[in-house]
């Protein structure tokens, strides 16, 4: 059995760490804040306190953090370390092109670089629902395959390196011009006299329909923003992403860039850290007005 070792313990990488060890994964977890380890040791997952020691003792290194910058730096401090044939997979959503840098600088080690962030949010990485949109080697990911079934209903290769941070933005656009559209929505709803928390139920089986308007559009209607599933600076991360491939690609994207700029101004007024259901009250301020 493979020995996996997963770096980023966050709000995805925990609740996917635990479904690894609910399919028996020998599994060894590093997050940078060490307590947030705890819970999956007493799981029966194996924690230690270094990069590299996780990457000296693992066959699959695995990778869940923020950002472009995060996922470098860690492959900074994991690159001397690695053995021939060992395999990276990288769930977290960063840059094309830097993908493609990690995956040349891991391949002159002997070793494979898989690109695979996901989609679900916290509640598919729970049920192991998530979409997981893949870049890399075929062959690579067929061995790789059954390990990543217990995290996602859906895997699919979208070409080579690179493809499935491609893929990544592009979901991540339709999600973040849908919430700040429903956040518009809901706000208009009820300025208007409307019980926006049941526009969610008026609209089940529509076209307006999605999973994003069952799950945020109640949370938007009642201002229920304590639990965090998401957050804004996420999203304007990956609006920002599409923005510069777009840019590369000479390609334009006028909603993403739009999105990217509201995103922003929500952000600088201090949610930056919070759930995109706050977005509501951006345009609840913009009607005040």
């Amino acid at each position: 059995m493979e020995k996996i070792g997963f770096i980023g313990i966050g709000l995805m990488g925990l609740p996917m760490c635990q479904r690894l060890l609910a399919a028996h994964c020998d599994l060894t977890v590093y997050n940078r804040t060490p307590s947030k380890t705890q819970a999956l040791q007493e799981q029966g997952a194996k924690a230690v306190d270094s990069i590299e020691s996780l990457v000296s003792s693992v066959d699959i290194i695995m990778l869940c953090v923020s950002d472009t910058l995060a996922v470098e730096s860690v492959m900074a401090e994991a690159l001397p370390y690695l053995k021939p044939k060992q395999i990276i997979v990288d769930f977290s959503s960063i840059s094309p092109a830097a993908t493609r840098q990690l995956a040349t600088s891991v391949e002159a080690k002997q070793c494979a670089w898989i690109d695979s962030p996901v989609s679900g949010g916290v509640a598919g990485a729970e049920a192991g629902s998530l979409a997981i949109m893949v870049g890399g080697d075929t062959h690579i990911l067929k061995t790789i395959e059954p390990i990543l079934q217990n995290l996602g209903q859906r895997i699919t290769h979208m070409g080579p390196n690179g493809a499935g941070q491609t893929s990544k933005i592009c979901n991540q656009m339709l999600v973040s011009c849908n919430v700040l559209v429903m956040a518009e929505v809901m706000a208009l709803a009820k300025k208007s006299g409307v019980d926006a928390a049941r526009l969610p139920e008026a609209l089940k089986g529509g076209f307006a329909d999605s999973l994003p308007l069952q799950l945020t559009g109640p949370r938007m209607a009642e201002q229920d923003f304590d639990e965090v599933k998401w957050k804004v600076k996420t999203l304007l991360k990956d609006l920002d992403m599409a923005n510069t491939l777009a840019h590369d690609m000479t390609s334009s994207v006028p909603m993403a860039g739009l999105g990217a700029e509201l995103m922003r101004q929500h952000a600088a007024r201090g949610f930056a850290e919070q759930d995109p259901s706050t977005l509501v009250m951006l345009y609840e301020a913009l009607l005040e007005k």
